[in-house]
């Protein structure tokens, strides 16, 4: 008879077993995390989430029970001791959990000892320890005050902010913490503390206002010391005019800040130096910021040694104090943006000698850095484009389309940088970034330039890389390579739509791509930080905005379901890849809301409200059509969290408004004889098999029609935004795998591989790479496609019943056009693999299932051909798996 434990570690599907072996070693931990985060400081969650990965490779590795415990003393969690939380050997499979113990306290460091056991009893042997520090905890533990230097909006130059102080005693510990209103630069003793860039996010800076805190334990010196702090605009103080009316946001001001340095001594003392009167301003070089533009730079004004404690400020003046942007100040606790990758000029053009071409070679968000020598004064004007004229000179008409300047001072992504004539500068914007592949140098007076002069940054939120795909065909590996650098060249703390023209947070973009994202990167830090802005902007009335943050612009026009459904698909999709119900539970009043506000403006069922299916190929698609879908899909989403929160009542209630919405919605829209929703063009017919609002009876029909209809239009898309999120999946969910694939991996206009064609690096706005407007080179509302090489052809799906990848779903297609493919995915249990191999007889196909997870795996059934695993027949179409590595083989 069977042990229990080995009956465990087999899963059986229609009586057929498929045997493991029995994980014998000890169990190894991994990525153990507080908040998403690897040893987080300055963190305000009064709760914070503990998250770990068990990596076992042996088959049946599972955690059986897990034992956590909280202490202020590592030392004591060496020895199993820990009075703040102990949670017990806890008889579990989970790799989450939520503190509970004692209350946490400000400013303190905190560590967590994590031990498993797995179904032998196995413990791990190596003593994993962990750590995060809680930050202010409280907006009334800030002594600083908000200070800033005028209250002229106007006033184009950045300010500059010093302040001396001396330490007489041993540190053992220093903290900084800084919230401003705008951006920042934080030094001590002369150098910026930290790769942070753009610090700190984007919100909405009248209701929620984020701090950073930062370890200068190091930075700060036996003696005498200084801290400078250098202020930028950002999207606070935006003085660029554009149609979004950002430079009358009701919270502009100059921008201002508030910081506390807190000092912890050898002898138990602590001293907090703080912001406030007796801190000195004065400009900078920085004669103007906008991250909407660019960055002036005046050389010639620099004050060597500003931020260094012998400075003489003598002549400085003044600050002034300030109120506090928002009375809700919380730690930004999310991956920040760095300058994640250098990238060197491909190639340099010279036009004459004031005037100079670098090519980097790809498309990217970001910023240059120049060095150059010169005589003083000379100016040098850096054109950042994505395309260039036919004689070879930048070409920012495709994305300047909504800058409305009321003068000639701040020309569209173009950095100007003035010389000292102090012999080598260096020069690389502080508080701007702009989506560029070319940059056209133009000097005031002739200057020597080589092809090293100038270097670009690919800059964007950090978030860890979670995925990856390579196969046979290159189209796809392009396809691929550019929705990646699409996807992070718009994420900047929040998720947007394009890093030149606009920089807003559409919603539309976003829920497109949120597949994408988290097959790709580990971005759920981002996304909650985003979600809190959701929360911050909508109305009473449940309506949000079209782009988010907002100073007001998009409640009017954009809006609906079909954008604004963010509020509902990201949170669901959030906890379908992470297996956390925290966001979900946090926006559930807020998704309630919004589905309400529908359903009492729409009675009927059926919403006109919604922008519609943006930028078609060829066809339209009546906006009541695809909102209604989103509607639909907000109503479903709407009644699953009810269920997975255990809102009962709420359950009933928004099921039953969903089956009122697919009624109403097939009632008018569908003909059931000819499975033809609406004309029939691909838009009407995949939007609503993708979102699930086809009756059961029907999809086979509507499938039918949209193969047809693909077939029709020459195997190329014909949708827009709306549709490119369903035209793929609903082909390959429906039975049409190897259509999908022909779409997908087309090389011809309209398509992605045209774009890769026509020598992409990037996704484009619109398929016409001649458009005359909406004809950005770096979207990513066209991003789907990424999510689908997982899905589609990899078949790397989550399970609702067991999300967080606790049970992953395997349905690969092996494409007949296709030797090879490969697509991985590091979930919260680990790295996941679906990857095959196909030669003129034989297909050889691999899964890798993480420790303490398991897997349903649906074979494809290939003519003349046996599967085989471990040397025995498979005759089930359908196993169900414990974790390990299986080898698969058609022969």
């Amino acid at each position: 008879m069977l042990s229990k434990v080995l009956k465990a570690s087999i899963l059986l599907f229609c009586c057929l077993p498929v045997l493991t072996s029995l994980a014998q070693s000890a169990p190894v931990l991994t990525g153990l995390k507080t908040e998403y985060l690897e040893n987080p400081i300055g963190l305000d969650s009064p709760n914070p989430r503990f998250t770990w990965k068990m990596a076992n490779p042996e088959r049946g590795a599972k955690q059986s029970a897990y034992r956590i415990i909280v202490s202020t003393d590592s030392l004591a969690l060496l020895k199993g001791e820990g009075k703040l939380w102990n949670t017990g050997w806890t008889k579990s499979d989970a790799n989450l959990a939520v503190y509970s113990g004692q209350l946490l306290k400000p400013f303190t460091k905190y560590f967590w000892r994590l031990d498993i056991a797995d179904f032998n009893k196995n413990k791990n042997d190596k003593i994993a320890i962990s750590s995060f520090e809680t930050g202010m905890m409280n907006a009334e533990n800030w002594q600083g005050s908000w200070i800033s230097d005028t209250e002229n909006i106007k006033l184009k130059p950045a300010p500059y902010f010093r302040y001396a102080f001396a330490v007489s005693k041993k540190i053992k510990s220093a903290r900084a913490y800084i919230a401003a209103a705008g951006l920042y630069e934080l030094s001590v003793n002369g150098a910026k503390i930290g790769n942070h860039r753009m610090d700190p996010m984007y919100t909405r800076f009248d209701r929620r206002t984020l701090y950073v805190t930062y370890d200068v334990t190091k930075a700060i010196a036996s003696g005498k010391n200084a801290i400078g702090v250098l202020l930028g605009n950002g999207w606070y103080n935006h003085q660029s005019t554009a149609v979004w009316y950002f430079d009358r946001a009701p919270w502009r001001n100059r921008p201002a800040f508030c910081l506390d340095l807190r000092i912890t001594y050898e002898d138990g003392t602590v001293e907090t130096i703080k912001s406030g009167k007796d801190w000195k301003t004065a400009l900078s070089p920085i004669v103007f910021n906008s991250i909407y533009t660019a960055e002036h730079y005046d050389a010639r004004l620099e004050k060597d040694g500003w931020n260094t404690a012998d400075f003489d400020d003598s002549k400085w003046k003044e600050v002034m104090y300030r109120s506090a942007p928002s009375k809700n100040i919380v730690a930004q606790a999310l991956h920040p943006i760095r300058n994640v990758e250098e990238i060197a000029s491909k190639s340099l053009k010279k036009f004459n000698d004031t005037t100079y071409l670098f090519d980097l070679g790809r498309n990217i968000s970001g910023v240059s850095k120049i060095t150059v020598k010169g005589p003083a004064g000379t100016v040098l004007k850096l054109k950042h484009a994505e395309r260039l004229y036919p004689n070879g000179h930048a070409d920012l008409s495709n994305i300047d389309v909504h800058y409305r300047p009321t003068d000639n001072f701040d020309p569209f992504q173009t950095d100007i940088l003035t010389l000292s004539g102090k012999g080598e500068e260096t020069f690389m914007p502080h508080f701007n970034y702009k989506g560029f592949q070319y940059v056209e140098v133009i000097s005031s007076a002739p200057v020597e330039l080589t092809k090293a002069s100038l270097v670009g940054y690919f800059m964007h939120s950090d978030v860890p890389v979670a995925g990856s795909m390579n196969s046979s065909e290159p189209i796809l590996n392009k396809i691929y390579y550019a929705t990646n650098n699409s996807y992070l060249s718009n994420l900047f703390g929040y998720p947007t739509d394009c890093p030149q023209r606009e920089k807003n947070g559409w919603t539309g973009d976003a829920q497109i791509a949120i597949e994408t994202g988290l097959y790709g990167f580990d971005g759920i830090t981002v996304y909650e930080k985003w979600l809190a802005d959701h929360r911050d902007e909508q109305q009473p009335n449940g309506v949000l905005p079209s782009i988010i943050p907002t100073d007001g612009w998009g409640y009017e026009w954009g809006n609906g379901p079909d954008w604004t459904s963010t509020i509902a698909i990201i949170p669901w999709n959030i906890y379908l890849f992470y297996g956390d119900k925290k966001l979900l539970a946090d926006c559930y009043e807020n998704i309630k809301k919004y589905v309400n506000h529908i359903d009492e403006t729409y009675p009927s069922g059926l919403t006109t409200w919604g922008l519609g299916d943006w930028v078609p190929v060829k066809s339209t698609t009546p906006v009541e059509l695809t909102s209604t879908c989103y509607y639909y899909a907000d109503a479903v989403i709407l009644a699953k969290a009810a269920k997975v929160l255990g809102k009962q009542q709420d359950f009933e209630k928004y099921t039953a408004l969903a089956k009122k919405i697919k009624d109403a919605f097939n009632a008018k829209y569908l003909n059931k004889e000819t499975g033809i929703y609406n004309k029939g063009v691909q838009t009407e017919l995949s939007v609503p098999l993708f979102w699930g609002i086809v009756p059961e009876e029907s999809k086979a029909k509507v499938a039918a029609s949209l193969a047809k209809r693909v077939e029709a239009d020459g195997f190329h898309l014909d949708v827009g935004l709306l549709g490119t999120k369903a035209i793929l999946n609903a082909l390959s969910e429906n039975g049409y795998v190897a259509l999908a694939y022909k779409v997908a991996a087309q090389k011809t206009y309209p398509s992605w591989g045209w774009w890769m064609e026509n020598g992409a690096t990037t996704l484009y706005e619109n398929w016409p790479i001649d458009a005359k407007s909406d004809i950005s080179m770096n979207h990513i509302m066209f991003g789907e496609i990424g999510a689908w090489l997982y899905k589609g052809i990899a078949g790397i799906k989550p399970d609702q019943n067991k999300p967080g990848f606790k049970n992953v779903i395997f349905e690969p297609h092996f494409i007949k056009d296709l030797s090879f493919y490969e697509a991985k995915h590091t979930g919260p249990y680990g790295e996941i693999t679906s990857s095959w191999k196909r030669n003129a007889l034989t297909i050889s196909y691999d899964v890798n299932v993480p420790a303490n997870s398991t897997a349903t795996v649906i074979l494809p059934v290939e003519n003349g051909l046996k599967v085989y695993l471990d040397e025995k027949v498979i005759t089930s179409a359908k196993l169900e798996l414990a974790s390990g590595h299986y080898t698969f083989n058609w022969k």
